[in-house]
């Protein structure tokens, strides 16, 4: 029989327990918990139902937004939550930020950078976009970067054996260094910038016409002298050196091919008076 009459259109009457505790009649008794093992069911982590919650009660615990209890970004968030229209929107603003940026970029480079082929083919349009907005009166680069190709020679008046003064012919002495550092991947200090930094040291302190304009005007003869007399020091001379002539090549760097930009590749020449060696010279020499 049923708990209740379904018949009778009353309202359903349930079956109170029996005294004691006892069930009702025709009810199952109740399994001994002692004896009850939990069923191997996968994914279980409680036998207590009063601990276990559904997927619908999650679901309805979750915050707006695509995330979870814990805060992380459920797997449908981000872009691919949107439909491919907004999809592809996105996509195209980011692009459009990204060129933008670059753009910005290479454009106060050229700002700021020393003067170049580039900078003077474009220099309209990267004055039309710095300025008024964007101007910068710092400078990144050296001031006055070397855009010059400048090449050191030297050559001795040698005293032969026999008494004989004879002239040696012009050394290129930036191409041996140049050849030092070529394919060398740990080049030295002197390789790269003795010469060239005593050039620039001499013609820092002297005047076109090779007259001294300050004190270390001396230091910087004794000084690019000496180099030349190590130089020579290496060549097979046959004799004594007593004199020693400097001179520089310098040539302007070319411009790239796609530039229009003209400029004269002739070399230009500045020689240096003849030096005598003197004993100090030799003692710092033969060191």
């Amino acid at each position: 029989m049923d708990a209740y009459d379904k018949g009778t259109g009353d309202e359903p009457v349930p079956e109170t327990a029996a005294p004691g505790g006892a069930a009702p009649e025709g009810a199952a008794a109740p399994a001994d918990p002692a004896s009850e093992t939990a069923p191997a069911t996968s994914g279980a982590t409680s036998a207590d139902p009063a601990l276990s919650v559904g997927a619908d009660s999650l679901d309805g615990a979750r915050p707006p937004g695509g995330r979870g209890l814990s805060g992380s970004p459920s797997a449908a968030g981000g872009l691919t939550a949107l439909t491919l229209p907004y999809q592809l929107a996105a996509a195209l603003v980011l692009a459009l930020v990204a060129v933008v940026g670059a753009v910005h970029l290479g454009m106060v480079f050229l700002h700021v950078a020393p003067s170049n082929t580039a900078s003077r083919e474009y220099g309209e349009a990267v004055d039309g976009w710095i300025y008024p907005e964007f101007e910068q009166n710092w400078k990144l680069f050296a001031p006055n970067p070397l855009q010059q190709n400048v090449a050191v020679h030297a050559r001795a008046k040698v005293r032969s054996e026999d008494g004989e003064l004879r002239t040696t012919g012009w050394i290129n002495l930036s191409a041996q260094d140049g050849a030092a550092i070529d394919g060398n991947l740990l080049p030295s200090h002197t390789q790269q910038n003795e010469l060239r930094r005593a050039w620039d040291f001499y013609n820092g302190s002297h005047t076109s016409e090779n007259v001294s304009n300050g004190l270390r005007g001396d230091l910087s003869e004794r000084y690019l002298r000496r180099i030349a007399l190590l130089r020579f020091d290496r060549e097979p001379l046959g004799g004594t050196v007593e004199r020693i002539q400097l001179r520089s090549s310098t040539t302007l760097v070319q411009p790239p091919k796609w530039s229009a930009e003209k400029v004269d590749s002739k070399a230009s020449l500045r020689e240096l008076p003849w030096w005598s060696i003197t004993p100090r010279d030799r003692e710092v020499s033969d060191r």
